[in-house]
């Protein structure tokens, strides 16, 4: 049970009613909440013991795999964590907690590949995860520039023009073309083939008079005769 000063009540009595309930049923699940409550409040022993009891009953349960591979971390025991993450990662690559782990444990003993490869799990799912990106960079020894996401916008500064320049552009206009007008030669006056005459209309109707006018001085001088 646990009685420290140094949790409060709420938190003391959550861990005594998980705790009762898991000892009375060692297969209970409620090992996982327990633990996590030990672990809130820095009992990492308590909680190692938890997990380890826990996972003698469900011996596949990743996330108690992977929060007692956390566990161990913390309480110094790098060996045990490694194996046990080791696990977690074969059966869920996608465990990002289980790989941000490994790759300080690879690093701190000096195996960089294999802790290259756990912070390229984490960048593939997070691009700006700078802790990753941290390891990355002092392994490959590239430049430790920002990610592409968070380095400041740079503004395109264009050279502004003259308000005296600015004013004669927008007041004088562009000067038309001037064309020579000694090179133009007049249009003949002439009928052209298929162009209609203005003045044929006129022409065909003072014709056409003329000739009734004609017409009817014959039929005129017949009657006289």
């Amino acid at each position: 049970m646990a009685s420290s000063s140094r949790i409060d009540p709420s938190t003391a009595a959550e861990i005594d009613r998980l705790a009762t309930a898991v000892a009375k049923d060692p297969r209970s699940k409620d090992f996982l909440p327990l633990a996590d409550e030990y672990i809130k409040v820095g009992m990492w022993q308590e909680a190692a013991g938890v997990l380890e009891d826990g996972l003698t009953a469900y011996p596949g349960f990743v996330t108690a795999m992977a929060t007692l591979g956390r566990v161990y971390d913390q309480l110094g025991q790098p060996v045990k964590a490694k194996a046990i993450l080791k696990e977690v990662v074969k059966q869920r690559p996608d465990n990002l907690r289980a790989h941000r782990i490994l790759a300080k444990l690879y690093l701190a003993e000096g195996n960089a590949d294999l802790a290259l490869l756990s912070c390229t799990a984490i960048l593939n799912a997070n691009p700006f995860d700078e802790e990753a990106a941290s390891i990355t960079r002092s392994i490959t020894g590239a430049p430790d520039n920002p990610p592409a996401g968070k380095r400041d916008k740079k503004r395109i500064v264009t050279e502004p023009r003259s308000d005296t320049a600015e004013a004669a552009a927008s007041a004088t206009p562009a000067p038309e073309p001037r064309v020579s007008t000694s090179s133009i030669e007049p249009e003949p006056v002439t009928e052209t083939l298929g162009r209609p005459n203005p003045d044929l209309p006129a022409v065909k109707h003072a014709a056409t008079i003329a000739r009734l006018d004609a017409w009817l001085r014959t039929i005129q001088a017949q009657r006289v005769h």
